[in-house]
């Protein structure tokens, strides 16, 4: 009978002694070096003597706060049909330009216009009111309202880091007001 060869060996048993369990933390943050010390060995033995260090590289970076977007509500004016969106900015640093390319669809799915929507200056820890023309239709005709791509992202961040569209893009979540069309990503 060929198969594999079957390991006859004695397996060590590991104590969750004090070194081990700190040993193992570091090695699920990963980018840690850290030898297993035999069972009884004390900290400063399992260690060599030297504490363990984390580099920051090891350690992920906390999630940028979410830029709140929401289609609060729709509104026909005359021919057309007027949104009013709410702009978030509760932890964010000062966004200067956040420019949206938006898709308002009908009720059946087919695409009425594609708009491009500034909704800055948007101060740090402000929210922000903002109105615009989203189809020549009545608001009846707007069945949902798509955030298609951000166009221009400038501000910094709470951190003070400078903000990129793609960084922008990550942060909004869009949402809609109870009784407004759908606003997706």
């Amino acid at each position: 009978m060929q198969g594999l060869p079957r390991f006859r060996g004695r397996i060590a048993r590991l104590t969750l002694g004090s070194a081990v369990c700190p040993a193992l933390s570091l090695m699920l943050l990963g980018s840690v070096a850290v030898q297993v010390a035999p069972a009884g060995a004390t900290e400063a033995q399992a260690t060599g003597g030297a504490a363990a260090t984390v580099t920051p590289a090891a350690v992920s970076q906390p999630a940028a706060p979410p830029l709140r977007v929401e289609l609060n509500k729709l509104e026909t004016a005359g021919d057309a049909c007027k949104a009013i969106l709410i702009v978030e900015n509760g932890k964010g640093g000062p966004i200067r330009s956040l420019r949206l390319d938006l898709n308002a669809f009908d009720p059946d799915g087919i695409v009425q216009k594609r708009s491009m929507v500034e909704l800055g200056p948007v101060p740090a820890r402000k929210t922000a009111l903002r109105q615009f023309e989203i189809s020549p239709t009545p608001c009846a005709q707007v069945g949902r309202v798509l955030l298609n791509d951000v166009a221009a992202c400038e501000g910094q961040d709470s951190a003070g880091h400078t903000l990129s569209r793609e960084i922008c893009l990550e942060r909004i979540e869009p949402s809609s007001a109870k009784g407004a069309a759908p606003f997706v990503r």
